[in-house]
């Protein structure tokens, strides 16, 4: 039984074709494609206002220079929005629950920020690795510490998506077979847990949309640190 829990976050296959990339491409299809008219419908006006603000929320802690990854990360942010969002939906599979995705999206945009604060500014990039006036017996083990604290933060943004998406399917897959199973014996308590499921579906639609934010502004406050 416990074992059936965990089948919702293996990837499905048609004869043999991993649907994966059907997945990940689908949001795709709900963005407002392009159009030569100044006035759409609400729709788009609505899609193209929400981008805007994504994007002005994005530049916030960035400066001029990190202006030119707009169109990365606005689209890392709307693409992630959307996968989260379409995962809570019945009988469908989300691709951020993959850690393999996760660290896929994440280490290689980690590593652009990185080798950009290289190339533009090789002394301050390494100097973050010793702070200034650290002792001298202290310099290994703080540029050992310092290191390790950089490595680590494309897997901390791997695993952190994936820890809290999971783990939200995984509450509403519980509460939900309980209260399928409660319904015949004890409806009352079976009505009840039918409201904390209710109650939790809007907190993991709260948590799919910070989580997507977090990681894209993490990765912008990143950038900040290396232009």
């Amino acid at each position: 039984m416990n074992l059936s829990f965990f089948d919702q976050f293996s990837s499905p296959s048609l004869l043999g074709i991993p649907l994966i990339l059907i997945a990940m491409t689908f949001p795709a299809l709900l963005l407002p494609s392009l159009d030569n008219r100044w006035i759409t419908n609400r729709l788009s006006t609505l899609q193209l206002w929400f981008i805007n603000l994504i994007t002005k929320q994005l530049m916030i802690p960035l400066n001029k220079k990190g202006h030119k990854w707009a169109l990365v990360l606005t689209s890392l942010m709307v693409f992630l929005l959307l996968i989260n969002l379409l995962g809570l939906l019945p009988y469908t599979f989300t691709p951020t629950t993959q850690l393999s995705m996760n660290l896929a999206l994440a280490f290689p945009l980690w590593l652009a920020t990185l080798l950009t604060g290289l190339r533009n500014q090789p002394s301050a990039s390494l100097g973050h690795l010793l702070p200034e006036g650290t002792p001298t017996p202290l310099i290994p083990a703080l540029i050992l510490i310092e290191t390790t604290s950089l490595l680590i933060r494309p897997v901390a943004l791997g695993v952190r998506l994936t820890a809290n998406l999971t783990a939200g399917h995984l509450l509403i897959q519980l509460i939900s077979t309980a209260t399928t199973a409660l319904f015949s014996t004890m409806p009352a308590v079976s009505l009840l847990t039918l409201l904390v499921l209710f109650l939790l579906t809007i907190l993991e639609v709260a948590v799919a949309m910070i989580q997507a934010y977090v990681f894209v502004l993490l990765l912008s406050l990143y950038l900040q640190e290396n232009i």
